[in-house]
């Protein structure tokens, strides 16, 4: 990033912080603060072990340092400006989940566009949440967009605040669906005595009220309606299209959920053999389209530094956002993260080149940003500021004289 460039984006974060009123995180006092300054040469410094004692009045310092990227630890502690970690006297700390587009299934960097991407991030976030607030019964959330790929989750409940990284790395397995396994999500019911026997059989079934085994529930008890609601033919080659499942197991598959709908609405999986292995054969799937693939070295960390919310992405311009849950659906990230003190004017720009851009060619690149999608070539241009912060903070383009 040429000089003139980086002063420019200096100058605007500086202006942005300013006029904003930036909320501190709770227990601001205990954390460690870190940020990134806009320094020369190809790397970042980090600036950290600051308390807020240290820093003074948030809003005051970030209009001073105007920095790059602000951070706070997710851990609360005795001393938190102390240079070592052991030194620090560690309280506790907040469970911290993060989303990132790029490392998702299904997304590739090169070839699918920001708002693609961030829309993918978008449905595992609330994969996440359902998680979290359904099996864990987690109240104290605070959802917020990064300002670049993808978003956080802050869990505050306290009873998360004095897990080791031990107890927190179970609960990344089980968001992520790891060893979770389809006998596990299986009940015995005892059904009464048989022929011969003083002991009573077992039916096999579906806890239906939460948990990994309600997603599977849910997934089975749809696809049955689907079937039921097909011609019979239609029906036998839908079930065949699994593996495993020929002519046979189709048949006596459709059959068990012809007759028996009801046992199976309640859980019951054990209504025909060929049933309960298309059971299991969806129960695979929903683990790995339910679950949520979040960073794993974020949550495990009780010392992790996090993004503020409120201020600027260096690597993007745009906001991080908190977002209030009832919001979240509605939410456009490449439109209400834009800065408002970058819209309404163009600047100039030297775009290095697009080939890097998400889903650019060596010719051009689209993106779309502010609610426009705007087409960008090689070479000096004008286009409106929020693109042009944008580009430049990519390390896209570079500031023209005006």
């Amino acid at each position: 990033m040429e000089e003139r460039t980086r002063a420019y984006l200096r100058g605007r974060f500086r202006d942005y912080y300013r006029r904003a009123s930036i909320a501190p995180p709770p227990d601001a006092s205990q954390r460690e603060w870190g940020f990134i300054p806009w320094t020369e040469g190809p790397g970042t410094t980090m600036v950290r072990h600051r308390s807020l004692l240290e820093l003074g009045a948030l809003d005051e310092f970030l209009a001073r340092k105007r920095p790059r990227h602000v951070y706070f630890s997710a851990g609360r502690y005795d001393d938190p400006s102390a240079g070592n970690m052991n030194r620090k006297g560690w309280r506790s700390s907040d469970l911290v989940f993060d989303l990132d587009a790029d490392h998702l299934p299904g997304v590739s960097p090169t070839e699918d566009s920001y708002e693609k991407m961030l829309a993918v991030c978008k449905d595992a976030l609330f994969r996440l949440l359902d998680i979290l607030e359904d099996d864990f019964g987690f109240e104290d959330l605070t959802v917020v967009f990064s300002g670049g790929r993808g978003y956080h989750v802050h869990v505050r409940d306290d009873g998360v605040r004095a897990l080791d990284r031990e107890q927190r790395r179970e609960i990344v397995d089980y968001v992520r669906g790891i060893d979770v396994e389809f006998d596990h999500l299986i009940e015995h019911k005892a059904v009464g005595g048989t022929a011969g026997r003083s002991s009573p059989a077992h039916k096999r079934s579906l806890v239906t009220d939460g948990g990994w085994s309600r997603r599977v529930h849910d997934r089975l008890d749809a696809f049955v309606d689907e079937l039921l609601e097909l011609p019979e033919e239609d029906a036998l080659e839908k079930l065949r299209e699994f593996d495993g499942i020929g002519e046979g197991k189709a048949r006596g598959a459709l059959t068990a959920a012809q007759n028996n709908r009801a046992q199976i609405a309640a859980g019951n999986v054990d209504v025909h053999p060929a049933f309960y292995q298309l059971a299991r054969i969806l129960s695979e799937d929903v683990l790995e389209t339910g679950s949520a693939p979040i960073d794993e070295p974020v949550t495990t960390d009780t010392n992790r530094l996090i993004r503020l919310p409120g201020s600027l992405h260096g690597g993007t311009g745009l906001r991080v956002l908190r977002i209030d849950r009832d919001d979240l659906a509605e939410f456009e990230p490449l439109t209400d993260a834009v800065t408002e003190q970058f819209v309404g004017q163009d600047i100039r720009i030297d775009v290095t080149g697009t080939e890097d851009m998400p889903g650019g060619s060596q010719d051009s690149a689209t993106i779309s940003l502010g609610g426009d999608s705007f087409t960008i070539e090689p070479g000096a241009q004008t286009v409106p500021e929020h693109v042009g912060v944008y580009l430049m903070a990519r390390g896209h383009a570079e500031k023209e004289k005006e």
